[in-house]
């Protein structure tokens, strides 16, 4: 079954179902998106452009979101944030007279939760200490270590200063184990590279 979606390429933000992603709209075109998204389903389809361009190819895998929270500012731009619903694969882009992009796209069955084992989750927390303090960030532990599985994996692969296609592989990874084990991965490649692993495709 397919379904019309708005989309919203943003390079670096990902969505994933049962997570939350917060965002700032302040371009016409995307402030006109919301409009109609909140006078209809409220719905948004997140995906990643591939590269440069107007407009820009896109990946051809994203996740759908619904607008959960919506604050309208005086100057029209909106402080929004979606509650991801489910993975979408595009089966093509429509021709439309909107400013914003629209295509039909099939919905993923939205897995369930899942869980890692002990010495996965261990790693992962391990790991996403090194390259945390590697990085200078800070980091409340006590509240990670509180954390479903499914959150950590998810919320590291939402906000980690990965590249493009590393965000996308793991969007694109089905199962949370693999999802985690990629992301140790990543982190230990950054790690070793630095400022260089800007460059992994």
């Amino acid at each position: 079954m397919t379904t019309r979606l708005s989309i919203f390429p943003l390079a670096g933000a990902l969505l994933f179902p049962r997570m939350q992603l917060p965002l700032h709209i302040f371009e016409p075109r995307y402030r006109a998106m919301v409009t109609d998204s909140l006078a209809r389903d409220r719905r948004i389809g997140m995906i990643q452009p591939k590269g440069p361009g107007e407009p820009p190819p896109l990946f051809d895998i994203g996740c759908v979101g619904r607008i959960a929270e919506v604050e309208a500012l005086p100057d029209g731009r909106f402080d929004i944030v979606l509650e991801g619903l489910a993975k979408f694969v595009i089966v093509r882009e429509l021709d439309v007279t909107t400013p914003f992009r629209q295509v039909e796209a099939e919905l993923e069955e939205a897995r369930e939760s899942e869980i890692l084992s002990m010495a996965g989750r261990s790693s992962l927390e391990m790991e996403a200490r090194r390259f945390a303090e590697a990085q200078g960030y800070a980091v409340d532990w006590e509240a990670v270590s509180r954390l479903d599985d499914e959150s950590l994996v998810n919320g590291i692969a939402q906000i980690a200063p990965f590249d493009v296609a590393s965000k996308q592989a793991l969007l694109e990874t089905g199962s949370l184990v693999d999802r985690a084990e990629l992301i140790v991965q990543l982190m230990q490649f950054y790690g070793r590279h630095g400022d260089d692993a800007a460059t992994l495709q």
